[in-house]
């Protein structure tokens, strides 16, 4: 049953993702640097326990900040490859990689995604808002919940107890929430060009007339 429930969701995400085709929206040189770089750190957060051969070790997901860099579409269609060379690396099954790609990749994506429409729906559009809203809070919340409903639907790892993996899950969510928030105010500030989610017409208050 969870198999099928993988299989059902990947399909729907990418299905979805490739309707709206994301491509067109690229720069002519491609996708900025960082994109690329955090898309190429991916593979070896999502193969954590394995690397260290730890099953308690929790992988990192890092999807809402590609999600915030790439924009959702295009994450999604990105953690194809992702996944696949996490599970070629690491010596997974294939069930495993789709495993994976779901709730490490689309599921915490698409959950940040929504809490993100929500806080831009229902709070100011400021600044802060959008770093410590959707840069740390939805980030943190989509990877817990992303991470309780993987620990629900699958076997414990190692026989590892459902509670130890939640609470692994829910520690390593508030760590992506810190890594993810302290980039995205980083790239406000610095490069905000490089947040495909982020525009100053909505979050920057605007300025007084003359």
């Amino acid at each position: 049953m969870p198999g099928l429930l993988d299989t059902l969701l990947a399909a729907a995400a990418l299905a979805v993702a490739l309707a709206l085709r994301p491509w067109r929206g690229l720069p002519a040189g491609g996708p900025p640097w960082p994109w690329l770089g955090w898309w190429a750190l991916l593979p070896a957060l999502w193969s954590a326990d394995r690397l260290f051969a730890m099953p308690v070790v929790q992988p990192l997901s890092g999807a809402c900040l590609l999600m915030l860099m790439a924009g959702w579409p295009l994450a999604v269609l990105a953690m194809l490859p992702v996944a696949v060379i996490t599970t070629l690396a690491s010596g997974m099954d294939a069930a495993e990689g789709l495993h994976r790609l779901v709730w490490l990749g689309i599921a915490p994506a698409t959950l940040g995604m929504a809490i993100g429409a929500a806080l831009r729906r229902w709070l100011p559009q400021h600044l802060f808002v959008y770093i410590l809203g959707r840069g740390f809070l939805a980030t943190v919340l989509a990877g817990a919940l992303a991470g309780s409903l993987a620990a629900a639907l699958d076997a414990d790892p190692a026989g590892l107890g459902s509670a130890d993996v939640a609470l692994a899950r829910w520690l390593v969510a508030w760590a992506d929430g810190w890594l993810s928030g302290t980039v995205v105010a980083i790239f406000v500030a610095f490069r905000p060009a490089w947040l495909a989610t982020y525009t100053d017409r909505l979050y920057l208050p605007p300025k007084p007339r003359a």
